[in-house]
Parts: structure tokens; sequence; C-alpha cells
């Protein structure tokens, strides 16, 4: 599926490709929960953190804990989706990419916008969210269709 250039850079083969979005879906479930299992204990040692900041701040860095999970979503988001692998570290382990239609990859400032409508669509839509993905082309989500982003399978 992969064509190698001299370098050794992968360049994939055109984003029409069926083979590209199989078992996207159910990849996309694992590597979501993979992911917020790591965001979890970084918002852990974080927490940890903002108590002993909170001690020598007399309580005000207490109040640091209401944005403390999503603060530390955006952030892991943002540099991993946007950094040179255009994956999450879930989404590595199930071999996903993001990309945009063009085949570019994501900057730390579109993965946090990514990130940040994803939650946004999951708070508002529950789980239903994944529903769209049976009715669009590339399996996209509401977010992916927003962006104008598809996330591809690298391991077909």
């Amino acid at each position: 599926m992969n064509n190698y250039t001299y370098d050794g850079t992968i360049i994939l083969e055109p984003l029409d490709d069926p083979r590209l979005y199989y078992g996207v879906r159910t990849r996309r479930i694992f590597a979501f929960l993979i992911d917020a299992l790591v965001i979890a204990v970084l918002t852990l040692g974080a927490a940890v953190v903002v108590f002993f900041l909170g001690i020598f701040t007399l309580g005000l860095g207490w109040l640091l804990y209401p944005i403390l999970w999503p603060a530390m979503a955006l952030v892991y988001c943002a540099f991993t989706l946007g950094g040179p692998n255009s994956a999450t570290p879930g989404m590595r382990t199930q071999g996903l990419e993001a990309r945009f239609l063009d085949g570019s990859r994501f900057n730390p400032g579109i993965a946090a916008i990514h990130s940040v409508l994803f939650y946004a669509s999951v708070a508002l839509l529950t789980p239903l969210v994944l529903l769209v993905s049976l009715f669009t082309d590339r399996k996209r989500l509401l977010h992916d269709l927003l962006l104008g982003s598809v996330i591809v399978n690298t391991r077909s």
C-alpha cells in the first residue's frame, strides 16, 4: 500500500483508495480509548502538581482543577496529532493517520481545532457521533467533514 521515496519517506496512495479506509471506524474507537487512558494518566500527574501549587499559592492554584482535563486533552492532541506522525499515540497503535483531503498533514493549530470540534461533537451527540461515519464516504465524522480531513489506515 505504501510507496517509498528515495529518502525513505512514505507517500500514501491517492485518498480515494478504499484500502485506506478499511477498519478505520473500529480502529478510531480503540485509538480513542487508548488516548483517553493516556490523557487520564497525564491529568492525574498534573493534578498532583496542581495540588502542591495550590498549597504554595494558598488555594489559588486549585482553581486550575476544572480546566485540567480539557487542557491536557487539548495539548496532548495538538502536539501529537499535529506532530510529524500526524497521529496520537492511540492512533499510531491502531495504524491510523490524520490527513487533509489533499494528503497534507495537520499542524498543531489545526490539530487543536480538530480535537475541540471532536470533543464538542461528542459532548452534544454522545456516542451517536459515530453514526455519521455510517453515511459518509471515507468513514468521516462530523468534525472531519467540517475541517476537510480524513483518517486513513496505514496498515492495509
